[in-house]
């Protein structure tokens, strides 16, 4: 890896481990010398409001990671839908974009360009036929673009390394919800299920594909994945549709994996996961992340029930750390028994939001340091 232009705006935690050693050992609940040490990241509005990222020139979540320095990870991703529908903006509103995006759907966003969830209008997939021209133009399983260039991953990321690599398990849910929008998905399920288990079997195999061509000749620390299948209330699916549906495709990865010594496999998934916990874990995934604490509640609950079987990662409440320092603390320590226990990194739990003082901000990454960083 070639050196960062980036300075470091605070010192690296002191330390024994490696990284990678670091992060395993941790995620196994083995002794460490220190909590490994990681953020989610920030909103793009943090970039321009906070004067630490502003007037040093920090615009983005990987430069933020080298900037605080922080543990590093690392992840290698596959495709899912390739090509992608050529990103176009349709029209304008006095105060908006229409704009369709690379998953096809037609989205409306703020024309002053201020971060936000889109509000989607419109899906490109609403009938088997509609999936059935989009799977052959963009989900071709012998596209060139899917052989994957190992020697380049090795090149970047050699098997001696000493920082945690992750590899993508992609998504089996969450993107055919982004494909289908939330109201498509639910009404799909029911008017067209065959469909949707199709669209899941293409996405499963996809996954498939890339796990063949890496896991044979890359040493990998982990597995990643995304879904965002949940809201504050709990899953946009019905568990059962979910242990019926997704949860065999998790299997059929998890076979891989651990076929190739992955045994950590983590899925971001916000909201209130908790409802599909026992079938994450049924299906090979045995980490959740970033524990959104407004949905799912203190980590050290679930932890508690689960046992050592659970990992978490975040569970840091973001809206604690925009109140102030003493509730900082308070969250701080009632998080480190579970920190003490293995299995559990702490961080935000999701990306940061512009509301929380940069000065608190930084108040609780030293805080962390010194409830969480070498003794001594």
């Amino acid at each position: 890896m070639k050196p960062s232009p980036i300075k470091p705006f605070r010192p690296k935690w002191r330390g024994t481990m490696t990284e990678r050693e670091r992060f395993r050992r941790q995620m196994h609940h083995q002794p460490v010398d220190r909590c490994f040490n990681m953020e989610f990241g920030y909103w793009d509005d943090n970039f321009k409001l906070w004067p630490m990222f502003r007037d040093h020139g920090i615009t983005n979540n990987n430069d933020a990671d080298v900037f605080l320095n922080f543990d590093r990870t690392g992840t290698v991703y596959g495709r899912w839908m390739h090509p992608v529908f050529p990103p176009e903006e349709i029209r304008r509103t006095a105060t908006t974009r229409i704009l369709r995006n690379g998953d096809g759907l037609i989205a409306e966003v703020p024309l002053d360009g201020h971060d936000t969830i889109p509000h989607y209008l419109e899906a490109t997939v609403k009938t088997p036929d509609d999936w059935a021209k989009v799977k052959a133009e963009r989900f071709d399983r012998k596209h060139p673009d899917r052989k994957v260039d190992v020697a380049a991953i090795l090149a970047e990321h050699p098997n001696d390394r000493d920082y945690p690599l992750g590899v993508w398990s992609g998504s089996m849910i969450g993107k055919v919800r982004d494909m289908l929008t939330v109201e498509g998905l639910a009404y799909s399920v029911f008017d067209y299920p065959e469909m949707v288990e199709d669209i899941v079997e293409t996405s499963c195999v996809l996954v498939e594909d890339f796990l063949d061509q890496v896991l044979p000749h890359v040493k990998f620390d982990y597995a990643a994945g995304w879904e965002d299948i949940c809201y504050k209330s709990g899953p946009l699916v019905s568990v059962n549709f979910f242990r019926d549906i997704v949860v065999p495709r998790y299997q059929r990865i998890r076979n891989k994996l651990r076929a190739h010594g992955v045994d950590i496999w983590w899925i971001d998934c916000d909201g209130d996961v908790r409802p599909l916990i026992p079938h994450f874990l049924a299906g090979g995934v045995n980490t959740m992340f970033p524990w959104e604490v407004n949905g799912s509640g203190h980590p050290g609950e679930s932890l508690d029930k689960w046992g050592p079987e659970l990992r978490i990662m975040g569970g840091v409440d973001k809206m604690v750390l925009g109140r102030n320092r003493q509730e900082i603390r308070q969250w701080l320590e009632s998080l480190a028994p579970y920190v003490a226990k293995g299995g559990f990194i702490p961080f935000c739990d999701h990306r940061c939001p512009p509301n929380v003082n940069p000065d608190d901000y930084l108040y609780y990454l030293d805080l962390k340091e010194k409830l969480f960083g070498l003794k001594g």
